[in-house]
């Protein structure tokens, strides 16, 4: 399994956990890119599962990078190690 987080907006995000992760996907009608991951995250005081990290297919790389520092406080899954 991936723990995947779906980066929706500048300050929005939704959390899933999927079989697979592919480059491209549709959810909510929405097109969403791969931007980060699957990467394993080093151990903690529990198991994680590899974290993929997604953001609308539309948006920049500039982009992605303040919407990822911008949640990264609030999404745990962004505080980890690799």
């Amino acid at each position: 399994m991936y723990q995947v987080i779906l980066l929706t907006g500048q300050n929005t995000y939704e959390r899933a956990r999927w079989e697979q992760v592919d480059d491209l996907v549709e959810h909510n009608g929405t097109s969403y890119s791969l931007r980060a991951g699957p990467r394993q995250p080093l151990p903690t005081d529990h198991e994680w599962d590899p974290v993929a990290v997604y953001a609308p297919e539309e948006i920049t790389e500039e982009e992605f990078q303040d919407w990822y520092a911008a949640q990264r406080s609030q999404v745990e899954e962004l505080q980890l190690h690799y």
